[in-house]
């Protein structure tokens, strides 16, 4: 997989000093590169307790994105993915130690704990007063001996950290971070494995799978199994973190693992707040990026019993930028619709031949979202079938309340509905559309007269013509047909959506954005849908005819 690397010898280093050129003079790095990697406070005196955290690489922010005031006054780097050397934290230890001392604050990984560990007992045979405490927040692998340390950490650094700032003792800092430790539970979940720069990416997840704990350097989780949904997949995650963690009021902090965008993460997030465990979250930290696993498509989410102190040290303020700062969990807020802009709904009418037809059309739209989407992303942002079965589904649901036994109110209810329910150009130009084709069916058109004049409408509002590639390609020609029946019209518009697959230049929408090579060989998806729709009436030309009639 392609990345935005120079070489994956110098990965660390480069993003090192790109963090701290992006700092605003707040960090520093000791001069020790390449082997040693050590990002520090700028204004560090030694006159408090100095909070040293660290480990592989890859995990951004975490952990040199959360050096600064009120949070770590050193973080030593390894590798991706790779524990630093003895040397590296010894000498991040010596850099920020004073008098007041200093604590490491390290996540259950052999590699880190052997090599702070050897560390800090030659830090303490400098005469320094050095403590360590290794967080074990993963309640994935409930039986393993050494339970992981994952986003919990974060808890850690950032009580630690407010206490430290505030010039409490190494003891006072050393016990609240240890009780944190024993308070704070994790867990993840991921679509698939991260990218290790230089290596392949990991293929062992089949399609449609999820796993269940699993590490945030890639390592296996607890247990894969199918995805289904953001909701049954925090329903799988609360399960354990209820077994796992103790009752009463908590923080939750969600956390992105990398690849995963904020768009499913608020979707995480209203998941996480309307569970079994929701009513105990009072207040949540993030959702965020906040200890990643380069890009994993993943998340987790970490908890801690919440008490006054607690609060207190979790909202207290930091410097570090990448910190997502506690909130208090609220119900959702709702206000009114200005006035104007409630619809106005003309009054229901049954006609059983109508609502049927009505659906079918629906149908059709929604059986070809998938195709109509893979046409769109040869030109577009591939979400016209999308889109369009959106639209169709929502219509569908509507049709108990549409005046099916008046076609011309229909037609403006029709338009009416596609205004508030499809998105982007082309739910306007459908909603022009059809109000221009009630408006022309009221004025005592026919159906063809009233549909051209629809198309009038929507070509002089949207300014495409035919041979601009856009539905108008397959519109047009069908309803020029149609007067001689519906095969003539679907066989039209089928004609119309093939040429734009010529096209090498479209007059309208994002397509037109789009070289002459993407475009040739591949059909518009706006003209694919009409001349879909169209055959499908061609093909059940009885119900066609009547509903016609």
């Amino acid at each position: 997989m392609t990345q935005f690397i120079n070489t994956k010898e110098t990965l660390v280093t480069d993003a090192i000093d790109g963090l701290i050129r992006a700092s605003g003079g707040a960090l520093a790095r000791l001069d020790g590169y390449p082997h040693i990697r050590v990002v520090l406070r700028t204004d560090w005196d030694r006159s408090r307790v100095a909070l040293v955290s660290g480990g592989g690489s890859g995990h951004e922010p975490a952990h040199a994105g959360f050096v600064g005031q009120g949070m770590l006054t050193a973080a030593v780097c390894g590798d991706v993915f790779a524990s630093p050397s003895v040397e590296a934290v010894l000498a991040g230890i010596l850099a920020v130690t004073g008098p007041a001392g200093c604590l490491l604050i390290v996540k259950n990984y052999t590699g880190d704990r052997l090599n702070f560990g050897l560390a800090a007992e030659r830090a303490r045979a400098f005469g320094l007063n050095v403590e360590m405490v290794v967080v074990d927040d993963d309640v994935a692998l409930p039986h393993l001996p050494q339970p992981r340390g994952i986003a919990g950490t974060l808890f850690v650094h950032k009580i630690a950290g407010a206490i430290a700032e505030e010039g409490g003792t190494l003891d006072a800092v050393a016990a609240a971070a240890r009780e944190v430790i024993g308070g704070a539970v994790s867990i993840g979940m991921s679509l698939g494995t991260c990218t290790v720069p230089g290596s392949p990416k990991s293929e062992r997840f089949a399609a449609g799978e999820v796993e269940l704990g699993l590490g945030i350097h890639g390592e296996s989780g607890a247990e894969r199994m199918p995805f289904s949904s953001a909701r049954a997949a925090i329903e799988t995650m609360v399960a354990r973190l209820s077994t796992a963690g103790p009752a009463g009021p908590k923080v939750a902090l969600i956390n992105n693992l990398g690849a995963t965008t904020p768009l499913e993460m608020s979707v995480l997030a209203a998941e996480l707040l309307a569970s079994d465990l929701g009513a105990d979250i009072r207040c949540v930290i993030g959702p965020a990026p906040l200890m990643t696993s380069l890009d994993m498509h993943g998340f987790s989410v970490s908890l801690l019993p919440l008490s006054a102190e607690t609060e207190a040290h979790l909202r207290a303020p930091v410097a570090p930028h990448a910190w997502a700062p506690l909130v208090d969990v609220v119900p959702v807020s709702v206000v009114a619709m200005p006035d104007g802009l409630t619809p106005l709904r003309p009054k229901p009418s049954a006609d059983a031949v109508t609502g049927a037809f009505l659906a079918r059309c629906c149908d059709v739209l929604i059986s070809v979202e998938d195709q109509l989407n893979a046409l769109d992303a040869q030109s577009g942002d591939g979400d016209t079938g999308s889109t369009l079965a959106g639209a169709a589904r929502a219509l569908k649901a509507a049709i108990p309340d549409l005046p099916l036994a008046d076609l011309t109110q229909l037609y403006r209810a029709i338009g009416n509905e596609l205004s508030q329910t499809m998105g982007g150009s082309s739910g306007v130009l459908l909603a022009i559309y059809f109000s221009a084709v009630g408006d022309a069916a009221a004025s005592g058109h026919g159906m063809t007269r009233a549909f051209e004049a629809g198309l009038a409408r929507v070509m002089e509002v949207g300014g495409a013509t035919p041979g601009d590639r856009t539905m108008i390609d397959a519109l047009a020609p069908a309803l020029a047909a149609l007067g001689d029946g519906v095969a003539a019209a679907a066989k039209a518009a089928r004609a119309g959506a093939d040429a734009t697959a010529t096209m090498g230049k479209a007059g309208a929408g994002r397509a037109s954005y789009i070289s002459a090579e993407r475009l040739i060989g591949h059909n518009d998806p706006g003209a694919e849908a009409v001349a879909r729709l169209f055959e499908h009436l061609a093909e059940n030309p009885a119900e066609t005819r009547e509903q016609a009639g």
